[in-house]
């Protein structure tokens, strides 16, 4: 798991039929202290995450489809959580 800023809503006119009706977003992975971390994902959301949200992503497939409860879905990132809060140990420090 790991956190992502929500960047906005993703449209698609055709979906495989196991994610009609569900949310997809756009989602900047980021590292604790907020700076951005690799590319942009598309992840599936049940939670209402909007854009400027800092959020929970699975990177799992498997995983991914357990939280969903989808058996056979193309699916590889999901919203796991929306975070209020980051709080670092003390000793933590920027790379």
């Amino acid at each position: 798991m790991r956190l992502g800023r929500v960047l906005g809503t993703v449209v698609a006119t055709v979906k495989h039929p196991t994610l009609q009706g569900r949310k997809m977003i756009d989602v900047q992975p980021e590292d604790p202290f907020g700076k951005p971390v690799g590319e942009p994902v598309v992840a599936l959301d049940s939670l209402q995450a909007g854009p400027g949200d800092l959020v929970l992503l699975m990177e799992e497939g498997g995983s991914s489809r357990q939280i969903l409860q989808i058996g056979e879905a193309p699916i590889r990132c999901v919203v796991a959580g929306i975070v209020d809060h980051v709080e670092l140990a003390p000793s933590a420090s920027p790379l």
